[in-house]
This record gives C-alpha cells, sequence and structure tokens, in this order.
C-alpha cells in the first residue's frame, strides 16, 4: 500500500529550505566580522522556524 501523505511533506521541507536560504544571504550581507557570519548561520537556521511560530501564534488569536 503507498504512503499518500509523502509528497505534503517534502513540499513543505523544500519552503523551508528556500527560507533558511534567503536567511542566510540575508543574514550574512548583513554580518561584519568572523562570530557575526557564524551568527548569520545559526540565525538562518532558527529564523524560519520563528516565524512559523509567530504565524501559528497570530492564528491562534
Amino acid at each position: 500500500m503507498a504512503d499518500r501523505g509523502s509528497g505534503t511533506a517534502a513540499g513543505g521541507g523544500a519552503i523551508y529550505g528556500i527560507g533558511i536560504l534567503g536567511a542566510w544571504v540575508w543574514f550574512w550581507q548583513q554580518a561584519d566580522g568572523f562570530w557575526w557570519h557564524v551568527w548569520a548561520v545559526v540565525e538562518g537556521i532558527l529564523w524560519p522556524a520563528y516565524l512559523v511560530y509567530q504565524a501559528f501564534r497570530a492564528l491562534a488569536g
């Protein structure tokens, strides 16, 4: 029997990945110095998760 929900999960992962890449580009351009570039990588990973959290929080009322 085929798993019917796998396509939806893959689409969400792709969108999240694009969000991470976009955040990396933005924060990397803003960074000035080695440690700021390291922090830009961390922010790029955390920022999309923060946006999703805020979106769900706003939808919940």
